[in-house]
């Protein structure tokens, strides 16, 4: 709770300190490279921080949260720093980290907003950037040790024992540690970092979902390569660098499984929306409750480019087909007419006519405009806000948008 003798001065600072943020997180990043210019290479995602996601992402999270202290002062936001913490958790990341950022961070905000920032300014804004990092210390402490490992301590050489094909852009590879030990416990919905060094020898990171259910000799992971749309752009560095190179036999360097999408163990109804290659943490949850039998009432939506994009598209299909409660629900942008799972259709989801229990819980992943649309169309057909879950991959925008 932010005490209360900052709690007026950031209410009346909040608007201007708002107004600027892009400006703050973009000088921020600025004078941290400068000065720690590796982390650029080895930690931060290059591609995110030349489109200004990264600092999108960021300005909308720190104003989030300041809104949430002087707004509902009795009310943490713990979903989205839960979100922030296993992100943070799946790249390493240690308390002594946070130091660094927040000198950065109100330095930034002082050389901004120059002869605003008063010492009863910053003072207060100090105390938001702090009550914000030590609440993501002590969640990401708590995630280590359940994990049962030291602060940051998450990496792993694994072993590629597969390679596949899944689609026109898509493949899968099958993870196993190279002593043959069991792989490490995850839930349906998790994800895990994968690191890559590139060729001018910078180690990137990506996360990429789990897309089976929890197995104890290996993992799966599933591998969109990204194709910028503008020629001007390159190509996602590390899922090319997965097509091009990665083979069975090869090793890399893979974190311990993070998340917080995951599926409860409940009885209700579950409605799974996904699109693109937003499908595999779906195909995670889908194989657990496979595996189970389970009884659950399970609505599955999907949108994809064609057939013949659609990852996993066969065994989607036949997921939803064991269970005995189970409906599939398709469409796709050309070439629904060759679907081999069904009726599909032509177009975008439309939930207008795909009947949804009240009482359901909701799981979302894909690109935010498809989530907005159907999380509109879910909370129209009477679901809760706080049954609709999501996963971004990349920067959380949906805050600051």
């Amino acid at each position: 709770m932010l005490s209360a003798q900052s709690t007026p001065v950031v209410r009346a600072t909040l608007p201007a300190v708002g107004a600027h943020l892009s400006a703050i997180t973009e000088l921020f990043y600025r004078r941290m490279f400068e000065e720690r210019p590796e982390l650029l290479r080895t930690l931060f995602n290059r591609a995110n921080q030349a489109s200004g996601t990264q600092r999108e992402a960021l300005a909308g999270a720190v104003a989030a949260f300041a809104t949430a202290l002087v707004e509902r002062p009795g009310e943490r936001p713990d979903a989205m720093l839960g979100r922030i913490a296993h992100k943070h958790a799946s790249l390493g990341i240690t308390p002594d980290q946070y130091t660094l950022v927040g000198r950065h961070l109100m330095g930034a905000v002082a050389e901004v907003l120059g002869d605003a920032v008063t010492p009863e300014v910053a003072a207060a804004w100090d105390e938001v950037y702090w009550l914000m990092a030590n609440a993501l210390i002590a969640m990401e402490a708590r995630l280590y040790a359940e994990a049962q490992v030291d602060n940051g301590d998450v990496w792993r050489e694994m072993e590629i024992a597969e390679r596949t094909e899944e689609s026109a852009d898509a493949a899968s590879f099958i993870l196993r540690h190279p002593d043959g030990k069991p792989t490490e416990a995850f839930l349906p919905g998790q994800y895990v970092s994968v690191q890559v060094q590139l060729a001018d020898g910078a180690r990137q990171i990506r996360q990429y979902s789990l897309s089976t259910a929890p197995d104890r000799s290996t993992w799966r992971i599933t591998v969109k390569r990204e194709r910028a749309a503008d020629s001007t752009v390159p190509d996602g560095e590390v899922s090319t660098w997965l097509h091009t190179h990665a083979a069975a036999g090869d090793r890399i360097r893979v974190s311990l499984p993070f998340g917080d999408l995951i599926l409860p163990d409940e009885d209700t109804p579950v409605v799974f929306a996904s699109a693109g290659i937003g499908v595999t943490p779906m195909l995670s949850m889908l194989d657990h409750l496979a595996r189970a039998l389970s009884p659950r009432d399970v609505t599955v939506v999907h949108a994809d480019r064609s057939p013949g994009h659609h990852a996993h598209r066969g065994e989607h299909g036949g997921l939803v087909s064991q269970l005995p409660h189970g409906s599939l629900h398709l469409w796709y942008e050309s070439g629904a007419e060759t679907s081999d799972l069904g009726a599909a259709r032509t177009g975008r989801a439309d939930l207008s006519e795909v009947k949804i229990p009240e009482n359901a819980s909701a799981y979302l992943c894909g690109p935010l405009p498809f989530m907005r649309a159907v999380r509109g169309a879910l909370l129209d057909k009477g679901l809760h806000p706080a049954r609709i879950h999501y996963e971004v991959f990349g920067p959380d925008l949906w805050l600051s948008k």
